[in-house]
């Protein structure tokens, strides 16, 4: 499955704490099983940005 390219804007929450907040349109946030709020991991992987949901059951403690 070939995945097109986003452009999306990160935001400063301005609390600090280094997060960002991006909107992301919402047919990603249905793919992912997502909903507003939640939280995801961001990484570099081969040259493209993956970002992960952070589940309950993946948290660390």
């Amino acid at each position: 499955m070939k995945e097109s390219v986003r452009t999306v804007k990160c935001q400063d929450p301005g609390d600090g704490s280094g997060d960002v907040i991006i909107d992301l349109p919402d047919d990603v946030l249905e793919r992912m099983g997502l909903q507003i709020g939640d939280s995801l991991t961001l990484e570099l992987i081969g040259g493209s940005i993956v970002l992960k949901p952070i589940r309950d059951a993946d948290a660390q403690p």
